[in-house]
C-alpha cells in the first residue's frame, strides 16, 4: 500500500482545502499589497528632450568673408562663427572720428568768438562811456561858443554809435554761449554737438566689432553659412541648440497629475541609450494643456462634443553627467516621477501643493 492510500481520504480534503484557502488568502493579499501600494510612481512616454534654439542673427550688413565653423560643430561661448566684410564700417570709423574731431574744433572755435565778442565790447563800453562824458561836457557849456551844434551833434553820434555797437556785441555773444549750451566756459566733450559726434564715433566703431559675429553661448551649429553669403542685420544667419540648458518636456494625461508637484525625483530613460539611465526633478508644471497654446484651440461649446483626455506638459531637469552620451534635442525618452504618494493607501492624502497653479485672473 502506497503512502497517499495510507492517508485518510477526510485528512486529504481537509489538507486541500487549507492549501487551497491558503492560495487564495496569498493571492488576496498579493492583490491587495500591490493594488494599495500602486500609483506612487506615474510615467508617460510622451516626452522629449529640449534645447535652447539660438538664431545666430547678425546685427549689420554685409558679405561674409570668413567663417571659421562647419555644420554641426561644437562651439563654445564668444568663439569667432564667421566675420562680415569690414570695409564700409571702416571708412564710417573713419568719417565719424573726423566729424567728431570736427565738431570739438567748433567748439573751441565758437568759444574764442565768444571772448573775442566780450573784449569788442568792453572796448565799445569804453567808447561809450567817453562820448557820453564828452557829449555832457559840452552839453554844459552849450551856451558858450567853444563848441558848435555840429560839433555837440557829432559826439553824440558817436555815443549813440558806441551803444549800438554794445548791443550788437552782447547780441553776438549771446548767440554764442546758446550754441555752447548756455556755459561759455564748458569743456568741449560735454557740448551737445561734441557728444552727438562721439555717439556716432561710437556706434561707428560698435558696428565695426559687430562685423566679427561671435557665439552667443555653448552649443552644436546646424547648417553653417559660407563665404560669399550676404548677411543682412536682424535676419537670422543661421541655427544653434544650445548645450548648457537642456531639459525634458514630458505630456502627461490630466489624470495622471493629481499628486505631481515640482521638486519630485524623476527616473529618465532615453531609447538612444537602452539600459542606461538619468536622474531628474520635477523643475515645473504649464499652466495650460497643449490644446490652448495651438494656434486654433478646440471649441468645445460648438458642434458635437466629444470629451478627450487632455495633456500637460511637465518640464523636468536633467542631471547631467560627465560621460559620453550626449542628450540631443528631440530624443525619446520615457520618464517616471515618483510622488511619494500611495492614493490607495487609507487615511493618506495627497500633498497640498499636488498641481502647481496658475492664476489667471
Amino acid at each position: 500500500m502506497t503512502q497517499e492510500q495510507q492517508v485518510p481520504p477526510r485528512r486529504r480534503r481537509v489538507v486541500r482545502h487549507v492549501l487551497m484557502a491558503v492560495g487564495i488568502i496569498a493571492v488576496a493579499a498579493t492583490g491587495a499589497w500591490f493594488y494599495l501600494t500602486s500609483g506612487r510612481y506615474v510615467g508617460t512616454d510622451n516626452a522629449y528632450i529640449k534645447a535652447a534654439k539660438i538664431l545666430v542673427t547678425p546685427e549689420v550688413t554685409g558679405t561674409i568673408l570668413t567663417v571659421n565653423i562647419g555644420d554641426n560643430q561644437p562651439v563654445k561661448k564668444g568663439d569667432v562663427l564667421f566675420t562680415i566684410d569690414p570695409t564700409n564700417y571702416e571708412i564710417a570709423v573713419a568719417k565719424a572720428q573726423a566729424d567728431l574731431a570736427t565738431a570739438t574744433s567748433e567748439v573751441m572755435n565758437l568759444k574764442a568768438e565768444y571772448a573775442q565778442e566780450i573784449t569788442d565790447m568792453q572796448k565799445a563800453k569804453v567808447l561809450a562811456d567817453y562820448a557820453d562824458k564828452q557829449y555832457r561836457r559840452m552839453v554844459a557849456l552849450k551856451n558858450s561858443t567853444a563848441f558848435s551844434q555840429s560839433a555837440l551833434d557829432q559826439v553824440a553820434s558817436q555815443r549813440d554809435a558806441a551803444q549800438q555797437d554794445i548791443a550788437s556785441f552782447r547780441e553776438q555773444a549771446n548767440q554764442y554761449v546758446a550754441q555752447l549750451d548756455g556755459d561759455p566756459n564748458i569743456a568741449p566733450e560735454n557740448q551737445s554737438g561734441v557728444k552727438a559726434a562721439a555717439a556716432a564715433l561710437k556706434k561707428a566703431e560698435l558696428d565695426l566689432q559687430r562685423t566679427t559675429v561671435r557665439a552667443p553661448a555653448d552649443g552644436i551649429v546646424g547648417t553653417a553659412p559660407h563665404v560669399g553669403d550676404y548677411a543682412r542685420a536682424s535676419v537670422p544667419q543661421f541655427n544653434m541648440v544650445g548645450s548648457n540648458d537642456v531639459w525634458i518636456e514630458a505630456n502627461y494625461k490630466e489624470t495622471q497629475l493629481t499628486s505631481v508637484k515640482p521638486g519630485q525625483p524623476v527616473t529618465i530613460e532615453v531609447d538612444t541609450y537602452p539600459g542606461h539611465k538619468w536622474t531628474g526633478t520635477v523643475e515645473s508644471i504649464s499652466p495650460a494643456t497643449g490644446s490652448e497654446f495651438s494656434v486654433l484651440p478646440a471649441q468645445n461649446s460648438t458642434g458635437n462634443w466629444v470629451k478627450v483626455v487632455q495633456r500637460i506638459a511637465v518640464r523636468i531637469a536633467v542631471d547631467r553627467k560627465s560621460d559620453e552620451m550626449r542628450l540631443r534635442a528631440g530624443m525619446s525618452t520615457n520618464v517616471t516621477i515618483d510622488t511619494g504618494f500611495y492614493p490607495h493607501w487609507p487615511g493618506s492624502e495627497p500633498p497640498k501643493t499636488a498641481v502647481a497653479r496658475n492664476t489667471l485672473g
